[in-house]
């Protein structure tokens, strides 16, 4: 079942669900689409067009019906009881793909908070049991129904994942701040799932990491190290890959995992170029990016993935014009990689700028935030103000601007005025 769209969004749309249900194990029997100004409130389709779903199902022999949206519980409930077969909605295939698809212990309680999430105003009562109990003398029971019962289970284990995670991310930010201070760049590998960026990853570190023509093949992140051709040192980040309506309970319970997009210092795109839809993939993910973080474009680098398999896709002279500056490669021949490491050079060079500041004693707050967001490179304790030069992102190189040049006259701080007044007490 598709969602109202656009006529151009369509294909790409069933194209995608499909693959979905085939990586969830199911085998796609046929699709219906039916174009609505807004959703039926009782079946999300209209009532003609569910008869003849159900019409289908019987022939077909079918024991489950997708839906292309989320539907709502009541949507769900006369679904069923219509079509003699269990109906889920897109978001409850992309939660089973992640429920399977998650190894380590972090990824398995952000899929777990997730599901929960989704289950929780989805629990419907089912006959008496998970019903209120009747008024007047002699009929009040044990004052709790079933169906509370199982909320407040799944709200107090929510309430524990949510804790857990928390703790994630603050295990996550520990090891941030050790890669600022050991002055490691970070380059996280982004983009829409199955584009490659495991098998690219391999190819840039040497390493061994999992890899599967498959949506949502890895979950969990990975960093490995690697050599750009100048010989520096770079961290590379393999992350979950973004997909077309990606469940808001999802992008929730990752948020420790999209925290590490947000602070790596560069954002290597990759594009699957043989994609039909690769256009709409780019303008996808940069949306989801935009949300992390708005102005992430100053550290993007377009990287086209499999031109290795290209012989039919897209021109690179057209690509090339369409988005200078960008990357061809093959994460699984190799073709393109020296290239790559300089352009990813080139950007790192581009996006971080080596300034010195001169901040008084009351600034401190700025100097820690230069050393969450740059590395420092040098501090100069004077009487009145801090020398620090550091390298940082253009908008925190902004900020430093005022601060260029040293004070005229040494600003005393708060704790040296008290400081004085303690001794004059004395």
């Amino acid at each position: 079942m598709e969602r109202p769209s656009p006529e151009g969004e369509t294909g790409f749309a069933l194209e995608e669900l499909e693959l979905l249900a085939q990586t969830a194990g199911a085998t796609v029997l046929s699709t219906i689409i039916q174009k609505k100004v807004a959703p039926d409130p009782a079946y999300y389709i209209g009532p003609g067009k569910a008869r003849e779903v159900a019409a289908l199902v019987n022939r077909l022999g079918a024991d489950l019906v997708i839906f292309n949206d989320e539907l709502s519980p009541t949507q769900v409930r006369n679904l069923d009881q219509l079509l003699g077969v269990k109906t889920i909605d897109r978001t409850a295939l992309i939660l089973d793909i992640f429920a399977r698809r998650a190894r380590s212990r972090a990824g398995k309680l952000q899929v777990e908070l997730a599901q929960l999430q989704y289950l929780l105003p989805r629990l419907i009562g089912l006959g008496h049991r998970l019903s209120r109990l009747g008024g007047g003398i002699g009929t009040r029971g044990p004052g709790e129904t079933q169906l509370e019962i199982d909320r407040r289970v799944i709200r107090h284990r929510i309430g524990e994942l949510r804790r857990e995670i928390a703790a994630l991310r603050r295990h996550r930010s520990l090891h941030r701040q050790q890669r600022r201070r050991n002055r490691l760049t970070v380059a996280a590998l982004v983009g829409y799932t199955n584009a490659g960026k495991s098998t690219l990853l391999n190819a840039l570190t040497g390493a061994d990491l999992y890899t599967e023509d498959k949506l949502f093949a890895t979950l969990d992140s990975s960093v490995r190290r690697g050599i750009l051709q100048d010989g520096r040192t770079v961290l590379f980040l393999d992350t979950v890959g973004f997909i077309h309506h990606l469940p808001r309970q999802l992008v929730t319970a990752f948020q420790a995992t999209l925290e590490e997009i947000g602070a790596a210092d560069i954002l290597l795109h990759v594009v699957d170029i043989n994609h039909h839809h690769y256009l709409d993939q780019i303008a996808i993910v940069r949306e989801h990016l935009s949300r992390i973080e708005p102005d992430f474009y100053r550290r993007e680098l377009l990287v086209f993935n499999k031109v290795d398999l290209s012989n039919n896709g897209p021109g690179e002279n057209f690509l090339q014009r369409e988005f200078p500056g960008a990357c061809f490669v093959s994460g699984l021949t190799g073709a393109g990689l020296a290239e790559l490491k300089t352009a990813v050079a080139r950007v790192i060079d581009h996006c971080y700028k080596t300034v010195k500041a001169y901040l008084p004693y009351c600034e401190n707050a700025l100097f820690h935030q230069i050393r969450r967001s740059g590395s420092i490179l040098a501090v100069d304790y004077q009487p009145g103000y801090l020398a620090v030069e550091a390298r940082v992102d253009p908008g925190m190189a902004d900020r430093l601007y005022p601060y260029a040049n040293p004070p005229a006259a040494d600003p005393v701080s708060p704790r040296t005025e008290q400081a004085e007044r303690e001794a004059k007490d004395a």
